[in-house]
């Protein structure tokens, strides 16, 4: 595989870099974070009119037609300056679900809008008890003469406060575990009967947990066809996943320089930090890791953008599990090895490395963790040999 950017992406990259720099400044965070949600409309627009919302879309749907890298490339320039957005809600989420499932007609009506910063969107999947299977979703949706009424409960729906839609899964057969029943239902926020929990995630972001109480919907808020959501939601959620290993990569090269930044001008004993040969090989260490992320998210990447358009397979597979498995326990490390370095200041809030910890934790719990993923790894393995044999 050739891991090698093109001119293009190198440029994208390269500006995405400066822009979040200049715009998006560890000093500014603060102010950010004060705002109701977590992150200013101004910044939202400017996504937009930078292509950033539209970029993941195909071209007949007004988008830039970009391929996983771009979005790699966009996710871990995001991770270096802890951006907090709806971005992923929205654009890897809601968008990726509509156009994964969604009907030509509801394709063109709403990826434009999306592409435009004009429709936020929020996919709620996950619900209490379910961990992180997709199979586990209880939440009903009754066909009745009216279109569909949605009874249930949804839990830590990113963004949601702020989305003018919410992509709800729900089961309209079956039970809870199996594949076959599952349905994706587009409605509005303030539709009668959905209630709503609002709250701050622990890394500066926005969550809420969602009470459906007989939703009526019209037959028409069914995202493409009854009963065959549960496909595209995994190859969605798949994808988010490595979106987010992307966005950790970006976390631990920040960490990694800043804190080799801090060792090389801090001393001690009249000598600076970095000259200690302990606190070296330290420094190599988490580099190392920085290294192996970014090779597991680049392996997964370029599968993805060989699969394009095609199901999902358990090879393609095991490398989500494999990046999200590596990157979390890893991020982690370099996470804890950083607070370690910057000694008691490592914990200050004027300091960023604490929160790029906090962002470390969230995205570990973040469609799954690394216990989970290496279960699945091994499940899957198991299916491809019976498969074969």
């Amino acid at each position: 595989m050739d891991f090698t950017f093109t001119e293009e992406q190198q440029l994208f990259r390269n500006s995405t870099r400066r822009f979040l720099e200049e715009q998006y400044a560890f000093e500014k965070r603060a102010g950010v974070l004060e705002q109701a949600h977590g992150f200013l409309e101004s910044h939202w627009q400017n996504f937009a009119e930078l292509g950033w919302l539209a970029m993941p879309f195909a071209e007949e749907y007004d988008g830039l037609g970009g391929s996983p890298v771009e979005t790699m490339i966009l996710m871990e320039e995001m991770g270096r300056n802890l951006l907090t957005s709806p971005y992923l809600a929205t654009v890897v989420l809601g968008g990726g679900i509509v156009a994964e499932a969604g009907s030509e007609q509801q394709k063109s009506a709403l990826l434009p809008q999306v592409g435009s910063g004009e429709l936020k969107l929020a996919l709620a999947f996950a619900e209490q008890g379910g961990g992180y299977d997709l199979t586990q979703i209880r939440l009903r949706a009754i066909k009745n003469d009216s279109g569909y009424l949605l009874d249930g409960t949804k839990t830590t729906v990113f963004y949601s406060v702020v989305a003018d839609k919410i992509i709800v899964a729900a089961r309209t057969a079956g039970q809870a575990g199996e594949r076959e029943g599952v349905s994706l239902f587009l409605i509005d926020r303030d539709a009668a009967g959905l209630q709503s929990r609002d709250y701050r995630t622990q890394d500066g972001g926005s969550a809420s947990d969602l009470d459906f109480k007989a939703v009526q919907v019209p037959e028409e808020a069914l995202l493409g066809r009854e009963g065959q959501g549960f496909l595209p939601l995994q190859r969605v959620i798949a994808k988010a996943a490595v979106a987010l290993c992307a966005e950790a990569v970006g976390v631990m090269w920040a960490i990694s320089e800043q804190s080799g930044d801090f060792l090389r001008t801090r001393e001690q004993f009249g000598q600076k930090l970095g000259s200690f040969q302990a606190l070296q090989h330290r420094l190599v260490d988490v580099y190392m890791k920085c290294q192996l992320g970014q090779s597991l998210v680049y392996d997964v990447v370029c599968a993805l953008g060989q699969q394009a358009g095609e199901p999902f397979g358990p090879e393609l597979l095991r490398k989500v599990c494999a990046a999200k498995y590596q990157v979390g326990l890893d991020a982690r490390s370099v996470g804890q090895e950083g607070i370690q370095f910057h000694g008691a200041m490592g914990m200050m809030t004027e300091l960023p490395i604490g929160h790029y910890y906090k962002r470390i934790t969230a995205i570990n719990s973040t469609f799954g963790d690394p216990r989970f993923h290496l279960r699945r790894y091994r499940e899957l393995m198991i299916q491809d040999q019976e498969t074969v044999a």
